[in-house]
């Protein structure tokens, strides 16, 4: 590294950004990273403005986090093509522009990076920035969701079980929202859980959905209150027409039940995604009808 060779660089800041080998320590990997950066290597180009975006070894830039993203994305990389999208998409230290953060959400989807693909779903659901369409919004979030995107899986669930862009269809909205479900995705497990409830697409199985609205939650944050309240209340429900027995189990489950490690990773030996930390343009939540 000190002999300036940029990759030697790029992967040391990594260390310093991980803690890998050494204390972790944001200003040695800003350090390194720059170095690289300077260089033109794409990856620490990214990594660098990861660190601006966050504000880590530096001061929060979101300036300066646009510069370094956009240096890597013109250079077509991924990660960094979305980080910009994500700044157009709050209008991060760029005017807020709906066609541009698509713009650069597309360019880092058709790359196959999954959480462009969830973003650019949304973005074609909702409308923003494109005309609304649904069919358009299943099939990235279905390539998203192939790859174990939890949140692409969820969603795909949801267009299914209310038939956008697509015949209303439980079975698959069943499939969808259990991949998540397994993975931990806390709403996936509500809608699930709603599933059992109800027998919709499955059998009616009382003890699956306590279990899954037990685990939904519990896992739920306080942000969405709301949606906790919803699955707590329907927990109960079910737990008023099921015996102590079949509650006991129920529980057994949910207290034993571990999530399924994610298929989706982003990550490289040389560095780390500029989608670390970041949300997508907006986390649609949707229950099943």
């Amino acid at each position: 590294a000190e002999q300036g060779h940029a990759a030697v660089q790029s992967n040391l800041g990594f260390m310093y950004a991980e803690g890998h080998g050494v204390p972790q320590d944001y200003a040695e990997a800003r350090r390194w990273y720059q170095k690289a950066a300077e260089q033109g290597h794409a990856l620490a180009q990214n990594n660098l403005g990861s660190l601006h975006y966050h504000g880590h070894g530096v001061p929060q830039d979101y300036a300066e986090a646009e510069r370094w993203y956009r240096k890597a994305a013109e250079q077509e990389y991924a990660e960094a093509q979305f980080g910009l999208g994500v700044m157009y998409g709050y209008g991060q230290g760029v005017p807020q522009d709906d066609v541009e953060a698509m713009r650069w959400f597309r360019k880092a989807a058709e790359q196959g990076l999954a959480e462009a693909q969830v973003d650019l779903a949304f973005m074609h659901a909702e409308g923003h920035g494109v005309p609304q369409d649904y069919a358009e919004a299943r099939r990235w979030y279905r390539k998203a969701a192939e790859q174990g995107h939890a949140l692409a899986q969820n969603n795909l669930g949801t267009m299914y079980a209310e038939g956008h862009g697509v015949p209303q269809d439980y079975a698959e909205a069943e499939r969808w929202w259990r991949n998540a479900a397994e993975q931990g995705h806390t709403l996936a497990q509500s809608n699930l859980g709603s599933l059992h409830y109800y027998g919709h697409g499955v059998p009616q199985d009382d003890i699956q959905a306590h279990m899954w609205l037990d685990l939904a939650a519990s896992g739920l944050i306080e942000e969405q209150a709301e949606l906790r309240e919803q699955a707590a209340g329907l927990r109960d429900e079910v737990a008023a027409r099921m015996t102590p027995d079949q509650i006991a189990e129920a529980q057994r489950l949910a207290r034993e039940w571990e999530p399924k490690p994610s298929e989706d990773r982003h990550e490289s030996e040389q560095g780390v995604s500029s989608s670390e930390g970041l949300s997508p343009t907006l986390k649609p939540i949707e229950k099943p009808g």
